[in-house]
């Protein structure tokens, strides 16, 4: 089953030497995950203030500068995996450096037929 593993941060997050190795730590976790076939995706996000968003309604749509939602954790990345059921993902999530500083929130991913992959 494929698994999005959310990474929420507060604030500004870790210091920019923290967040460093916490990008080296991540990628080494993801190079295991792919030698072990678990590993999909992942990816840092740009900070809050780059964030774009667009709401359609009524057929018009309305694209409003930063997040939708004020709150006091961000989400700053993710991973994709895939894992054999919550608890190995729990497993997973629970090595993903930015929980150090934040919270990692794990989905089931719904798997649609007919769209593309990779």
């Amino acid at each position: 089953m494929k698994y999005v593993l959310l990474i929420y941060q507060e604030g500004d997050g870790p210091s920019e030497t923290e967040r460093e190795q916490c990008y080296r730590k991540s990628v080494e976790l993801a190079n295991e995950l792919h030698q072990s076939g678990k590993y999909l995706s992942a990816a840092p996000l740009q900070p809050t203030s780059t964030a774009t968003s667009i709401r359609v309604r009524d057929g018009k749509r309305l694209v409003t500068d930063g997040p939708f939602a004020e709150t006091r954790e961000h989400l700053g990345g993710f991973f994709m995996i895939d894992a054999k059921d919550l608890d190995e993902a729990i497993n997973i999530a629970s090595r993903i450096p930015g929980g150090r500083w934040g919270t990692i929130e794990i989905r089931p991913v719904v798997e649609i037929q007919g769209l593309p992959t990779n």
